[in-house]
Formats: structure tokens, C-alpha cells, sequence
């Protein structure tokens, strides 16, 4: 079957989170399920000089305020349809946001177009090509559902899926009639949302069906303290919600072939993560140590839960730890990060940058991963953690409490245990994990174990894969 794709980054062309690599990962797994999928990207300067064949297949006189083609090619491995529009998509800064940081004022009228052209493109706007299901990507792929639902005809089933319901594409009502949308789209069963304009809440109403990306964080946003103000829509909309695990790209992610790494190592071979750590302590100025070795790959943000590792960073370096933090963010976080680095030299590390070299190297040569989210729709930095045995510790909420398996005794006596959780996520408890951690460190016959029933856990597309294929088919079958 056909499947349009709409996602406003695609890993490896451009990507600010995990988003990117889900959109980037899933057309190669799905095509083992006869599912073709193309991807419709806007697009910026880095993707369509990635795209070395493209043709035009479809032009605009006015595409929200400007003339832009469609062309289509493929790059990276990937089919797709690239949005060529420089007056949406072609300007300095980052995706989302300008030089200063700032969202782009009109970020509503580039992503509406991005909505817009999926459902243009189901309505036959290019000669033999009519997809059957679009899969939408988050707030910014979200009208997709809208212009379809109040698009006339179209027999095309569209599918939403919830990255991160924190990010939800509000707007002021003045937007409305720019969307070309009808006026009867203006509704709380359209796109209104408390007066205003709501992209995503748009596509949870008008979605077929309404996909996130794990099973605990599909039945967590259905309460006061994760909706994020959609509970109500998300229980409504209950009975079309699956929880579908994220994978991960296990040829980009294969630590035995991995050239990021100072030594490639299996799960026989794990002794030579040891080369690996020893690099990690080199690149963060760090002493060479007996103890364990705590790395952090992350934005820096209160939803991550940086600012609790803030607080535990003494406890941990007296216990004998040492901590490696790549990442980015809030400003009072680098600071609180920074200082610790300084007060504790040779014991812990901070780079403030995005680097997926360096990245890699961690998940490499680090020996516990942290990921001590406040909430986390699914993760990937405990996948990765997994898969090159660096054993994660969590916190017990959405998908990390579906993809780790705590070292509690029955867990770790049945030789199940492939990393630490916590709950609740406070900083005392997160301490409390710290300690749990450093003790099964300590005990080298059940750590490794742990580490080797991690990389042996299947944390690939594969069975998420087939779900996806199977939510098209099923909704094929209800047309």
C-alpha cells in the first residue's frame, strides 16, 4: 500500500529530536510489510541540496504567501516529496526557530503547507500517485487530518502520531482565515482550541486513528497530569489510541561496527567497552577511575529532569561516580552543570552542544546511561543505552518504564534485569537510584549480566513495524 509520510524533519537530513529519527527509520522497516512510504518534507536549504535528482512534479502560484514546487526524489535512502517554497522554508536560524532562539512568527503558515500539500497530494494532485494512508508527525504534520477531514471526498485514511504531546502548535484565532480551511472547520470539532487555532488538537479530532509511541505514555496522556489540557479529546478519541513502541536504526546504532568508537565490542565481547570509557574520560577531561562512569545525551530541560541530576551530582561523586553531560538547553541548567564540572574536576564533565559523534562514544563508553525524565513519550537515549550495553537508569514513566527492565531482586535472580527505574521522579529517589546503581556496579558478575541482556533485547523496528502495517490495514478494511 501507499503511505504518505508528513514530518517536518527526517533523519538523516535534518533533525532536532527523536522525531527526525522515527521519520527516518520507519519507510525501510515498513517496506519488509509491502508498505511504500514517501516522506513530504519541507523544504529547507540542507534537504534539497541533499537531493541531487529531484523532478518537479506539481508548482503552486501561492503557497501561503509565496510560489513553491513540489519535487521528488530520493536522498539518504529515503523516497520523497520536498516542499520548495523559499519564502516558508529557506532562512537562517533552525527549523522552528530564529537566529535568537525565538519560534518564527509564522511558523503556522509553514507548517499549515505542509498539511495542506498532504492533502492535495490525496486528492491526485500528481498524476499516479494517490496514497491511500497519510501517517502525520506530530503538531506540525497534525492539519494533514484537518484539510482531509474538511476537504470534500477523499477516501484517504490519516493517521496522527504524538511525539511529544508538550508541543502542541497554538495559535491566535486571527490565523483561521488564512488556512483555507471552511468556516465551519472553526469549531471545537475542527480546529478551534479555547479560541484559538490548534494544530495538533486539530488532528486528534479529525485523525482516523491517533498513534503515540509507547504503550504507558498512550495511557498516561489520558489523565490530568500528562494530557497537557487534551485529556479530555484523548479519552474520547480512546478506542482509535495505540501505543506503539519506537525502535531505533540498528545498522546506524551497531556497536561492533560503530567507527565513532574508539573500540568496537558484541555482546561476547563487551570487555572492550573498557577502551571506550577510557576515551569518553580523555574527551571530558576526566581521571581514569575504577567507578562507574555516568553519561547524560540530552536536552537540557526541566521535562528531562537535568535539574535532578543537578542536585544528585555531589551525592554521585561521592559515592565514587563520575558524570559525562552532552547536551544543550535552559541556561540556569548549563550554569548548574558548569559549576558542578568546576567543583568537581576530573570527576565531571559537561560539553554544551549537539554532537552525534560524541553521542555515540558515550552510549560507547559510559557505563550507566541516565534518562530521569519528568515525563517521556517513548526515548530513544535508553535504546541506544541498550543496545551498547551502557545499563540505563530511568524514571518510571511512558516509555522508559516499557523498555527497561528494573534490577529488582526477582528481576536480577531471574537474569531479566537490564537497568535501574525510579519513581517518584524526585530528587530524593533519583538518589536512591544512584546508590541502587553503584551497588549492582559493584557485583561485576550481575552487572555484566545485565549489560549483556540489554544488547540482546530487540530494539529494533521490527515488531513496531508490523503494528504501523497492521493499524493501515485494519483502517483500509473500514473504508
Amino acid at each position: 500500500m501507499d503511505v504518505l509520510s508528513v514530518a517536518s524533519e527526517v533523519y538523516p537530513l535534518v533533525k532536532t529530536g527523536g522525531l527526525a529519527d522515527v521519520a527516518g527509520a520507519l519507510p525501510g522497516a515498513l517496506a519488509a510489510h509491502d508498505v511504500s512510504m514517501r516522506t513530504l518534507v519541507p523544504g529547507y536549504p540542507q534537504v534539497l541540496s541533499a537531493l541531487k535528482k529531484g523532478r518537479q512534479v506539481a508548482e503552486f502560484d501561492d503557497l501561503f504567501g509565496g510560489p513553491a514546487q513540489l519535487i521528488a526524489g530520493r536522498a539518504e535512502g529515503l523516497d520523497l516529496i520536498v516542499i520548495a517554497a523559499p519564502h516558508l522554508y529557506e532562512r537562517p536560524g533552525g527549523i522552528y526557530v530564529n537566529e535568537l532562539g525565538k519560534d518564527w512568527t509564522d511558523n503556522w503558515a509553514r507548517f499549515a503547507a505542509l498539511g495542506w500539500v498532504a492533502a492535495e497530494l490525496a486528492k491526485g494532485l500528481v498524476d499516479g500517485y494517490e496514497p491511500r494512508i497519510i501517517h502525520a508527525h506530530d503538531w506540525q504534520g497534525a492539519m494533514a487530518a484537518a484539510y482531509v477531514a474538511f476537504g470534500g471526498d477523499s477516501q484517504t485514511q490519516v493517521v496522527v502520531t504524538i511525539h511529544n504531546l508538550a508541543f502542541q502548535g497554538q495559535f491566535g484565532a486571527e490565523v483561521f482565515p488564512h488556512l483555507r480551511l471552511p468556516d465551519a472547520a472553526f469549531t471545537m470539532h475542527g480546529v478551534e482550541y479555547y479560541g484559538g487555532v490548534g494544530f495538533l488538537k486539530a488532528g486528534l479530532q479529525c485523525a482516523h486513528a491517533i498513534t503515540t509511541v509507547s504503550p504507558t505514555y498512550a495511557r498516561e496522556i489520558r489523565t490530568p497530569e500528562y494530557g497537557m489540557g487534551l485529556e479530555g479529546l484523548l479519552n474520547q478519541r480512546g478506542f482509535d489510541l495505540h501505543g506503539i513502541l519506537n525502535g531505533i536504526d540498528t545498522d546506524a546504532w551497531n556497536p561492533q561496527t560503530d567507527t565513532a568508537l574508539a573500540a568496537g565490542y558484541g555482546a561476547s565481547t563487551i570487555s572492550k567497552r573498557g577502551v571506550n570509557k577510557l576515551a569518553l574520560a580523555q574527551r571530558f577531561g576526566l581521571d581514569q577511575s575504577d567507578g562507574p562512569l555516568f553519561g547524560i545525551v540530552s536536552r537540557l530541560t526541566w521535562q528531562k529532569g537535568i535539574d535532578l541530576v543537578a542536585d544528585n551530582v555531589d551525592w554521585l561523586v561521592t559515592l565514587g561516580g563520575q558524570l559525562a553531560v552532552l547536551g544543550s538547553g535552559e541556561p540556569q541548567l548549563e550554569a548548574a552543570l558548569s559549576e558542578a564540572a568546576a567543583r568537581h574536576p576530573g570527576r565531571v564533565g559537561f560539553v554544551s552542544a549537539y554532537d552525534e559523534e560524541l553521542s555515540h562514544l558515550i552510549q560507547g563508553g559510559a557505563d550507566i546511561i541516565f534518562v530521569p525524565s519528568r515525563f517521556e513519550p517513548c526515548g530513544l537515549t535508553q535504546l541506544y543505552g541498550l543496545r551498547y550495553g551502557a545499563v540505563p537508569l530511568v524514571s518510571r514513566v511512558g516509555g522508559l518504564a516499557d523498555t527497561v527492565i528494573d534490577a529488582n531482586t526477582a528481576a536480577v535472580e531471574a537474569g531479566v534485569a537490564t537497568g535501574v527505574q525510579f519513581s517518584p521522579v524526585e530528587s530524593g529517589a533519583l538518589g536512591e537510584a544512584i546508590m541502587r546503581a553503584m551497588n549492582l556496579y559493584g557485583q561485576p558478575a550481575v552487572w555484566s549480566r545485565m549489560q549483556r541482556k540489554g544488547m540482546k533485547t530487540d530494539v529494533s523496528w521490527n515488531r513496531s513495524a508490523e503494528k504501523y502495517a497492521g493499524l493501515y490495514t485494519s483502517l483500509l478494511r473500514q473504508e
